[in-house]
């Protein structure tokens, strides 16, 4: 038997997979804090709830990253501290970010997290980080969906023009 055969857990990380869960341990970290200002300056109840999914899913991330470099005998990048909650309506407006803009934001780290979750499950030769960032991929397709609907409900969503011709055949 070959390093590379039987329970991966028992394999060694390569070093791009040490790179990549480090690294992404540290933005969920980093997500778990920015979701959390972001929570403080929503007001709509659904945006709200959402927000707070995804302060769940990260720390539910980042905990199985952390464990997993503890495993293997990796530090763990610096974290920062929770953040402390507020009253929407204690910020000034000129301060506040709407919450058309908190859900542009988080749709947007929630599409770039889908397409780095791609990347990492691409890079594994360990099949239980492959699965790990799989499970990650899926949960953030599914919040993905709802922020869709949510911003389509809301009128937040800011579309690309719209191609209503059809082609011409020649």
């Amino acid at each position: 038997m070959g390093i590379l055969s039987g329970n991966p857990k028992n394999e060694p990380m390569h070093y791009g997979e040490v790179f990549s869960v480090w690294s992404a341990l540290h933005v969920a970290n980093t997500a778990v804090s920015t979701y959390q200002v972001l929570l403080n300056h929503s007001g709509d109840t659904h945006l709200r709830k959402l927000v707070q999914d995804m302060i769940e899913q990260g720390r539910s991330e980042a905990k199985q990253l952390e464990e997993l470099l503890k495993e293997n005998g990796i530090g763990l990048p610096p974290g920062p501290m929770d953040r402390p909650e507020a009253d929407v309506n204690t910020i000034p407006a000129g301060a506040r970010y709407q919450d058309a803009d908190v859900a542009a934001i988080i749709s947007s780290n929630n599409a770039t997290a889908l397409t780095a979750c791609s990347q990492i499950i691409g890079q594994c030769i360990r099949e239980d980080i492959a699965a790990m960032f799989l499970q990650f991929h899926t949960q953030k397709a599914a919040l993905g969906v709802r922020l869709l609907q949510l911003n389509k409900d809301k009128g937040w969503l800011v579309a690309p023009p719209l191609h209503h011709k059809e082609p011409v055949h020649v």
